[in-house]
């Protein structure tokens, strides 16, 4: 078994005894233990009661974060003529079209989020092998598939956050960073929780939210209270 280091030894035995708390809890705790060198992200972990294998247990969605994410979101944006300009106006970081897919097809991916006008389709599905895995295929159901490419643009780079609910059910996301207030990671939280909890699909059986752990990039995870955390 590998060693802990001295830091994480001492996140672990301030986080002992802490479980099932409330959100403000679980950030302030964080927060009072953090000891990286750098901005850390705080994700939020959660377990769901679905099987992503079955089509109408897949969760998915996107959400606006109140207070942002505090990252540089990079954007590539599929679109021709029109479109095009709109969405370097609007701040997207890669625009193209064929010359954009060859560049994936490189192995060249310098970006956080993919948009693409729907007459862009053709091309960009040739890339669902290498988009798909990494959660960066354009979806109409998230927004990534539009006209509104500029709005698009502009949704991705100010906070809005992507879920997708991994094989084991599992769904996860960074919601802000250390250096925020206690009061604005929280709503963030809070949001991003509300999000999910409002993209329950159809076939869920039984207990949706199981479990949901909050935790910093390089610290332990504190599990929430989920009736608390969902307002029930």
């Amino acid at each position: 078994m590998a060693k802990l280091g001295k830091r994480l030894k001492a996140a672990r035995e301030a986080f002992a005894d802490k479980e099932n708390v409330t959100v403000e809890e679980a950030v302030a705790l964080i927060k009072a233990n953090a000891s990286a060198k750098f901005d850390e992200t705080v994700e939020v972990a959660m377990n769901l009661g679905v099987d992503p294998r079955h089509a109408d247990q897949m969760v998915r969605g996107v959400v606006g974060l109140p207070n942002g994410t505090g990252k540089d979101v990079r954007v590539a944006v599929f679109a021709r003529g029109p479109k095009a300009d709109e969405a370097q106006e609007a701040g997207a970081d890669i625009v193209g079209a064929e010359d954009l897919m060859e560049i994936i097809q490189g192995g060249k991916i310098e970006f956080d989020r993919c948009i693409a006008t729907p007459d862009m389709m053709p091309v960009v599905g040739r890339l669902g092998k290498i988009l798909g895995p990494r959660n960066l295929m354009p979806n109409p159901k998230v927004g990534t598939v539009t006209m509104d490419v500029a709005e698009a643009v502009k949704s991705a780079k100010g906070g809005q956050v992507q879920f997708k609910a991994e094989k084991a059910g599992i769904v996860h996301a960074g919601v802000g960073k250390l250096s925020f207030d206690e009061a604005k990671l929280v709503e963030n939280i809070r949001a991003f929780i509300d999000a999910v909890a409002k993209a329950k699909p159809t076939g869920a059986k039984g207990s949706y939210m199981k479990k949901i752990a909050i935790s910093s990039t390089m610290g332990p995870g504190v599990s929430v209270d989920v009736d608390s955390a969902t307002g029930n």
